[in-house]
């Protein structure tokens, strides 16, 4: 029943975003296999956790669009998710969900509150960031950089980037209200909550911090011939850009896998350094 449950469900939410045209093929078959897996090993609160990241990075995409053309043309991937993206945003999450359900223990769910929390900070920050009036400066530098240049922070986006780990946490802590279901740690005391969603908020932004500050020095970047933009893309203008700098095999994808775990790791060391408790 847990399978069909979650295949249901994964199948009309990434429906819903192909139709409207923000996962392609490959991104559609990828999502729905992520949603299903971990829907049927996890719970609802795995599951519940991944949806909120999806739906609201979706509808952050799309908000005020036109206004972010110019920053996004320069990004290797812009429009609709393919299953590269979906694995890289979701893949590292849906690792951490089979480890749970093949060898228990409540460490594996704040390595996946906090890998989720950074995806979702990080693509907060590139969404509501893309719309900051002053141009980000790079993370590496300080020094100003045109928008879209990978490794530009703004103050926008650092607000943002705190406010989509929050939200992620207090989605999560919601979804304990669902009845029967196992939950990680049961927190009840109000100091506790705030400490558990604050936790999701600052991995969130240091998992983002890290995606930038591999952006700037490690992701491969290339500069196009005819415009002469520093971009992500191999191709620019309908001919092929010059590499600059980066590292080989470090793309889009790569560098959200990297941010992603940062913010996993220091999820686990944070609850293990205020105490949090890991009694079933």
């Amino acid at each position: 029943m847990e399978w069909l449950i979650g295949l249901a469900c994964s199948a009309g939410i990434a429906g819903a975003a192909y139709v409207k045209r923000s996962l392609s093929g490959s991104g559609f078959l990828a999502a729905v296999i992520l949603g299903t897996v971990m829907y049927t090993l996890g719970s609802p609160i795995w599951f519940g956790s991944l949806i909120a990241f999806f739906v609201s990075s979706t509808l952050l995409s799309k908000w005020k669009k036109h206004k972010k053309e110019e920053a996004e043309s320069g990004y290797e991937k812009t429009g609709r998710r393919d299953a590269g993206q979906v694995l890289a945003n979701g893949g590292l999450g849906l690792l951490l969900c089979v480890a749970n359900w093949a060898w228990p223990h409540p460490l594996w769910w704040y390595a996946f509150l906090g890998v989720m929390a950074a995806v979702t900070a990080d693509t907060w920050a590139t969404e509501i960031g893309g719309l900051s009036r002053k141009p980000p400066r790079s993370i590496k530098t300080g020094q100003r950089v045109p928008p879209g240049t990978s490794g530009g922070v703004s103050s926008l986006g650092m607000g943002a980037s705190l406010a989509g780990g929050l939200f992620i946490g207090g989605v999560a802590w919601l979804l304990l209200a669902i009845p029967g279901q196992p939950a990680p740690d049961m927190i009840t005391p109000a100091p506790r909550l705030a400490a558990w969603i604050g936790l999701a908020g600052l991995a969130g932004m240091v998992g983002s911090l890290v995606d930038s500050w591999i952006g700037a020095t490690w992701q491969q970047m290339y500069r196009c011939r005819s415009c002469g933009r520093e971009i992500e893309q191999a191709r620019h203008c309908g001919k092929p850009a010059v590499r600059i700098r980066g590292r080989a095999g470090w793309n889009n994808d790569a560098v959200n896998v990297a941010g992603s775990l940062a913010g996993g790791a220091f999820a686990v060391l944070l609850a293990l350094a205020i105490g949090l408790s890991f009694d079933r």
